[in-house]
């Protein structure tokens, strides 16, 4: 099972030197480590960062697609991470609108998944190829509404490991509970990160 275990990065939060935190999310094999240094290419010069570390360097065994129920214990416990995390950070003074969340893949899954049962007005989020989690949408787990939180989406289509019509589908839900959606779709990206989607993200996802 996950333990809230993170690396840290940019301003810290002693002494209020952060008004802002952002939470990454790594993906299936990566780390903390990798992610965080993602925020190189953003705008959060003046953000306090952290980036969680899954065990095993995956946050669940299976796809995002499989029935959640295969995916436990993992999953719940790495929805407890994210959330004992999002509280900690509260707890020295940072609201939650003024928290940002970032992931790649699976960590875009877990990002988005963590949100939708979670909705409340936050930063932003950006979602770097992911989609909700389930062999189809679960809607009576999502609660809460969004307060026109900004979120971006980008995909690759085809990809590999998220089928652009659950990116539709993650879409449409966070809408319908009253997010801010940009989805951009790219032809042929892969299963990647790129330049023109994190200048996206930025603009969307961060304002800037």
């Amino acid at each position: 099972m996950h333990k809230l275990k993170y690396l840290t990065g940019g301003l810290p939060l002693a002494g209020a030197a952060a008004s802002k935190a952002l939470i990454l999310l790594h993906g299936r094999g990566g780390s903390a480590e990798d992610i965080l240094s993602l925020a190189d290419a953003l705008p959060v010069k003046d953000f306090a960062l952290f980036a969680p570390q899954a065990e095993g360097h995956s946050w669940y065994p299976y796809s995002f697609l499989s029935p959640p129920r295969q995916n436990e214990p993992w999953l719940s416990g790495a929805l407890d991470v994210v959330k004992q995390l999002a509280e900690e950070i509260e707890t020295k003074g940072i609201k939650a609108e003024n928290i940002w969340f970032t992931g790649f893949s699976q960590g875009a899954c877990l990002m988005l998944e963590f949100l939708a049962r979670n909705a409340r007005r936050y930063g932003g989020a950006a979602a770097f190829t992911g989609g909700l989690i389930g062999d189809q949408l679960y809607p009576h787990h999502y609660h809460g509404d969004f307060q026109q939180t900004p979120v971006f989406i980008g995909t690759g289509n085809p990809d590999p490991h998220v089928p652009v019509e659950r990116v539709h589908e993650t879409t449409a839900l966070l809408k319908s509970m009253q997010a801010s959606v940009e989805e951009i779709v790219y032809p042929g990206m892969g299963h990647t990160i790129t330049n023109e989607e994190i200048r996206e993200a930025a603009r969307m996802a961060f304002g800037a």
